[in-house]
């Protein structure tokens, strides 16, 4: 008698390849940043505004000069004006909507708690600060530089045919140009090491304002002496000789004036790497 032994073979299953562990790399911590900038609707409307400025208020400032020339009542604190410090007028407002882009970044996190989830992907704290301020000046450089660009030639247009009229060609005008936009550009990153310092946004906002536009001010009530060692190490002050066409003897030279300014960023930067690895989210 033959006995029939069934067996049951299972087949095997099917084996899922071993998914390769999460690293976390410059690239992509950039590319996180990156992302999470321009899914913010503040993002799009404050660097619209920012590049707005940057062209309207040059515009306007260029359609008055030429008002008032052709009228033949030019002021006199407008007799020395050119078309590339018309062309910049707008420098001043779009530097707040920049800046205060540059705080919302990275103090919004905080108020929203989202802070947390992002160290807890990037434990290692500093590459998320490097990413935010390179990403976002990044971004203020591109924007800026285009306001810049497109301004000058329409108010160059504006102006020609009066004394303020200039023209690219001219010594020293797109130097200025530029400096004006790696100028923005840096404020964008001075907002985010404040942001990130201070981890308020009305705290990081008012800090940015006052270093701006509030200290030149008070430095104008202390003695001439003082003003002549002090102002031209302020950050405006440096800044403003970072696009400035001409330069004289309380001024700093463009040159020096970006390396100043780098510091005052470089600065406000290491405030805000120390807070971030020293203290809890």
């Amino acid at each position: 008698m033959s006995t029939a032994t069934a067996t049951d073979s299972a087949a095997p299953a099917a084996v899922r390849p071993a998914r390769p562990p999460y690293k976390v790399t410059g690239r992509r911590v950039l590319r996180s940043e990156w992302a999470k900038l321009w899914s913010l609707r503040s993002t799009w409307i404050t660097l619209g505004l920012g590049l707005l400025f940057l062209i309207a208020f040059g515009l306007i400032s260029a359609a008055h000069y030429k008002s008032s020339y052709d009228g033949g009542h030019l002021r006199p604190d407008d007799a020395n004006s050119t078309a590339l410090g018309i062309s910049l007028f707008g420098t001043n407002f779009a530097q707040l909507a920049l800046g205060v882009l540059g705080v919302l970044v990275t103090a919004g996190e905080y108020s929203t708690g989202m802070i947390r989830s992002t160290l807890a992907a990037v434990p290692r704290r500093l590459p998320v600060l490097w990413s935010k301020a390179a990403v976002f000046g990044a971004v203020a450089l591109g924007v800026s530089l285009v306001g810049v660009f497109v301004a000058f030639p329409i108010v160059s247009g504006i102006v020609s045919g009066t004394p303020a009229a200039l023209s690219f060609s001219h010594a020293g005008v797109v130097r200025s140009l530029l400096g004006a936009g790696l100028y923005l550009g840096l404020v964008g990153v001075i907002g985010t090491a404040l942001g990130a310092l201070l981890r308020s946004v009305a705290g990081g906002i008012s800090v940015l304002v006052a270093s701006l536009m509030l200290v030149p001010g008070l430095i104008s009530l202390l003695p001439t002496s003082w003003q002549d060692d002090i102002s031209p190490y302020l950050p405006s002050s440096a800044g403003e000789a970072m696009f400035s066409l001409t330069h004289d003897a309380t001024t700093l030279s463009p040159g020096a004036g970006l390396l100043v300014f780098l510091g005052w960023t470089a600065l406000a930067l290491a405030g805000a790497a120390y807070r971030l690895v020293r203290t809890d989210a």
